[in-house]
């Protein structure tokens, strides 16, 4: 367990996917359990009101009800009982951005959130992100 607090752990989480995913507009971290958002960075300016419907939409795409009845059928038919979430990545393109959500495997209750233009390489994406998320515990 770090002695960093968690604010600022998350701070450099933020800081170093800016920095590290190749064309990188904004990015975040979202608590799971509390349905807030921990920390962002921007290119642009963006209202408020945008920035607390990210973490409630983050929350909805990763635990809303529906995905979590999805999770509890698979697990009942395949025998399991962890309560571990399915959901790990969640990759939307809208008009003009790619928006990837990534869960922390150290701490499931974290997502990161990177924006990027919709031209940006995928792969390169995933691969910057993910590594990115892991150097930093896993969030």
């Amino acid at each position: 367990m770090s002695d960093i607090p968690m604010s600022d752990q998350m701070a450099a989480l933020v800081r170093h996917l800016r920095q590290e995913v190749p064309g990188c507009l904004a990015t975040g971290v979202v608590d799971m359990a509390t349905g807030m958002l921990l920390s962002f960075e921007t290119t642009d300016s963006h209202p408020s009101e945008v920035l607390d419907l990210l973490a409630g939409a983050t929350l909805d795409l990763f635990q809303g009800r529906t995905v979590t009845m999805i999770e509890d059928i698979f697990k009942e038919r395949r025998g399991i009982a962890s309560t571990e979430h399915y959901f790990q990545e969640v990759l939307v393109n809208s008009t003009n951005l790619t928006h990837l959500f990534i869960r922390s495997t150290a701490n499931e209750d974290v997502v990161a959130v990177v924006v990027c233009p919709k031209s940006v390489n995928i792969g390169m994406l995933f691969a910057s992100a993910r590594r990115v998320v892991r150097d930093h515990g896993g969030a």
